[in-house]
């Protein structure tokens, strides 16, 4: 059984992963409370699921990029239930997991988390051997500045508001907008890149893991 965390934005979630596939899901916005949520929603999970901690053979972490401070608290969490359960850590990045649930397309995809202020993290992907592939990035840009970049039919996903939604889809020959569910960060997408890479024996020193920053001062940050 793997346990998958996300705390990367003021969206955080929780999966239950084994080789039948998800066992269990919690997906919850938070006010910036991830110390606090974080630690007991973990414990509701694996009694919901009648999962004793004992039972995990391997953790995955979402590394990021996203808020430092949150980011922080979800590796400093799953490092010491590595350490102290003595089971292997595996970082995916944030961005793989939110292009892990779009269907693989021949077109470019730009994948976005908010970077507050206005401002998006974006990585630009492309569908390579049957999956997609990050190609450039990630980039800290305003929608505006997005909305100018892309100038062929591009599929866009990610955290995006309303104004944001409305202003990416006035450029609708070009802008492809995942629905909203289909653009919500799951874990249970966390979890099964994570299951792979540990199968595959590519397993995290839990020492140097750290978060994928983007170098954005933490009160910008959402």
């Amino acid at each position: 059984m793997l346990l998958a965390v996300d705390t990367s934005t003021q969206w955080m979630g929780l999966a239950l992963y084994d080789e039948a596939g998800v066992f269990g899901e919690m997906v919850w916005r938070t006010r910036s409370h991830h110390t606090v949520e974080l630690s007991p929603s973990i414990a509701e999970l694996l009694k919901r699921c009648g999962v004793a901690p004992h039972d995990l053979r391997a953790l995955g972490v979402a590394l990021g990029p996203g808020s430092f401070t949150s980011l922080r608290i979800g590796l400093a969490v799953v490092k010491g239930l590595g350490m102290a359960l003595h089971i292997p850590v595996i970082g995916i990045p944030t961005l793989d997991i939110l292009v892990a649930a779009q269907p693989v397309q021949d077109l470019p995809l730009a994948a976005v988390l908010h970077a507050g202020r206005g401002r998006l993290a974006v990585g630009w992907y492309l569908a390579v051997d049957g999956g997609w592939q990050l190609q450039e990035g990630p980039q800290v840009m305003s929608v505006e500045e997005l909305a100018r970049q892309i100038r062929k039919p591009t599929l866009v996903c990610g955290e995006l508001d309303r104004e944001s939604r409305q202003l990416l889809g006035r450029k609708y020959r070009n802008v492809i907008l995942a629905s909203p569910a289909s653009a919500l960060r799951r874990p249970a997408y966390l979890a099964e890149l994570a299951w792979k890479h540990w199968r595959a024996g590519k397993a995290d020193d839990v020492a140097s893991l750290s978060p994928i920053y983007l170098h954005i001062a933490e009160s910008s940050l959402g």
